[in-house]
């Protein structure tokens, strides 16, 4: 059987990192995709020991397994801006907080509140680039609208989202400034804005100077960031030897035969694939030229070295030979004496494991 292993010992070890750096801001933790693969109740309940009291999600299912499930004292801030009356209705039976980034938004939970004879819970969303959800910077008319004119909806913060904090600082600081002039706007105007919240994991370690009263982090709870920190990777995939196979000089293994053995060679095969998230990588983006270049040169890259991908086995890192299945995958243990049914280690991102159990240890 094919298990994902999560360390609760190192998923303890980064919260508490992450608290040490956050010096007493509070951390509003993402729980987003399952909780990132690693199942929204037990992340959750591991969280909340330690002390965790917000959490951020994007689907009123995440919220509904939070209250049934014991957790009727955190704040739970829905991320996504929403116009759909039964949607809205819903979490706001689970006593979620919206977010409202738009006049249509506003609208539409002032008649949801209302038809209840509510009052709704929301954040306002402010639009420094990610382009999604939010309120233009300079629209300050229709953001001060919510706050004046809307009977039925309350206010108790504000937050934009970092398109681009991994990557372009400069760009960060640009609306850090766009988002801060909103925050200033409103202040002159006697609003009180509530939490003021902008980090994301990258700017979270990057710019501690924005840490404001809340950071929102997801991927730094998995020691997943795309620089060194003292954070470390919380699992790994736990599988098992199927069966041995040998191939002769000049045979291949799997679809194209894109390998073929210069030797005899003796093969494990495991039950890992590209189905289960083995060598899977988020989608690259060409969607600018230098994107295009940088993926032409990748490719000439691995033309020139073909990257490899290896798994463990009896503590020895071994290499995948030809294509990868989309349910297994063909290993070369020549000459290691491993037999079926030894265990096998796959380091694999939990955000894009499937049809694979969730074990804590």
């Amino acid at each position: 059987m094919s298990e994902y292993i999560v360390s609760r010992d190192k998923l303890s070890h980064n919260i508490e990192e992450l608290k040490k750096l956050a010096n007493g801001v509070p951390i509003w933790a993402v729980i987003k995709g399952n909780g990132y693969g690693l199942g929204v109740l037990p992340l959750s309940e591991l969280l909340y020991a330690h002390g965790i009291r917000h959490f951020c999600v994007t689907e009123a299912s995440e919220a509904r397994i939070l209250r049934e499930n014991g957790f009727s004292d955190v704040q739970i801030l829905m991320l996504r801006s929403i116009c759909d009356a039964e949607t809205l209705s819903e979490l706001m039976d689970l006593n979620v907080i919206l977010t409202v980034g738009s006049a249509l938004s506003a609208q539409a939970v002032e008649k949801a509140a209302a038809g209840r004879a509510d009052i709704a819970q929301v954040h306002l969303k402010i639009d420094t680039g990610m382009g999604r959800y939010g309120f233009d910077p300079n629209d300050l008319s229709q953001i001060i609208s919510v706050y004046k004119d809307h009977s039925h909806i309350a206010v108790s913060g504000i937050y934009t989202h970092f398109n681009c904090a991994f990557c372009d600082d400069q760009l960060t600081d640009q609306e850090f400034s766009a988002f801060s002039a909103v925050l200033s706007a409103l202040h002159s105007q006697g609003i009180e804005t509530g939490t003021a919240h902008c980090c994301n994991s990258s700017a979270f370690f990057k710019f501690p100077h924005m840490h404001l009263d809340g950071v929102r982090l997801g991927s730094a709870l998995l020691g997943r960031v795309s620089f060194q920190t003292k954070l470390r990777p919380v699992g790994f995939v736990q599988t098992q030897v199927d069966e041995l196979h040998h191939v002769r000089k000049g045979q291949s293994t799997g679809y194209g035969a894109i390998w073929k053995a210069k030797k005899d060679r003796e093969l494990a095969i495991v039950p890992i694939g590209w189905y289960h998230g083995f060598y899977v990588s988020c989608k690259e983006d060409r969607s600018r030229k230098r994107d295009c270049l940088r993926g032409i040169f990748s490719n000439i890259k691995a033309m020139l070295k073909p990257p490899c991908a290896t798994v463990e086995i009896g503590g020895k890192t071994c290499r995948v030979v030809g294509a990868i299945g989309m349910l297994h995958c063909a290993v070369d243990v020549t000459g290691m004496n491993v037999k079926a049914g030894d265990r096998v280690t796959v380091q694999i991102s939990p955000l894009h494991i499937n049809g694979i159990k969730i074990k804590y240890k």
